[in-house]
């Protein structure tokens, strides 16, 4: 992947993210989009070695729009300043988790997991990490998971490593505050992250490397994902 030239042209629509400067630029968007779309279908390749349930996938099935949805925000920018792709089995609208990929100058970052979980779901993964405490802990206690993504809910989307990004400051209803892993029921989503450089996606090594950071998040998610897949 040209990462380098990805990164390029979305320095410039952070710096004139209007149309005019984007209608100006639109064969270099359409080039970088088109780079950025192989690079996707190469780590969907890549990820499937490890977890064939994405290898259905295509990068058009992964990819986000590039323009904003600006109905509901104060910030009428029409573009994002960032590409991203999720590629997830059951598709980006599921709850079903998966595998993130996000190219933004000075905040690259590849993550994986499970987002904005309704309550019933999020208390029926709760509950099942009570019941197997000791299968959760293995996960994310492990030296490798700890090493890679941290501890739950010490971190924000914008530090270098994270696991939950978001977390409630008690336990929540109907759970006991005194429960010894409380930390783990507190958390609201469960996706771990890690921050690259950007010289990460350039050329083909970051497949591997990319790899060995989703190979550890893996087993977190697909715990969580076992319990979601019952309401899908």
């Amino acid at each position: 992947m040209q990462a380098k030239r990805i990164l390029n042209f979305l320095e410039g629509i952070k710096a004139n993210n209007n149309k005019e400067w984007f209608t100006a630029n639109k064969d270099e968007y359409k080039t970088v989009r088109v780079d950025f779309e192989k690079g996707i279908n190469d780590a969907i390749v890549r990820i499937a070695a490890f977890d064939p349930s994405i290898s259905h996938i295509t990068a058009k099935d992964a990819m986000y729009r590039f323009n904003r949805d600006t109905r509901f925000s104060s910030d009428k920018s029409p573009y994002k300043t960032h590409l991203g792709a999720y590629i997830a089995a059951h598709g980006k609208k599921a709850f079903h988790g998966g595998y993130y990929i996000h190219l933004e100058p000075g905040h690259c970052l590849v993550s994986c997991g499970n987002y904005y979980l309704p309550t019933n779901i999020l208390t029926s993964c709760r509950n099942e990490i009570m019941a197997n405490i000791d299968q959760w802990r293995a996960i994310v206690e492990s030296e490798r998971f700890v090493k890679t993504f941290g501890r739950p809910c010490e971190s924000g989307w914008d530090d270098p490593k994270g696991f939950g990004l978001e977390h409630l400051k008690t336990a929540p209803s109907g759970f006991p505050r005194d429960y010894e892993f409380i930390q783990y029921i507190r958390m609201k989503d469960y996706c771990c992250w890690r921050a690259v450089p950007d010289t990460f996606f350039e050329g083909q090594k970051w497949l591997d490397d990319m790899a060995e950071i989703l190979e550890v998040g893996k087993p977190m998610m697909d715990f969580i994902n076992s319990v979601i897949d019952d309401y899908e």
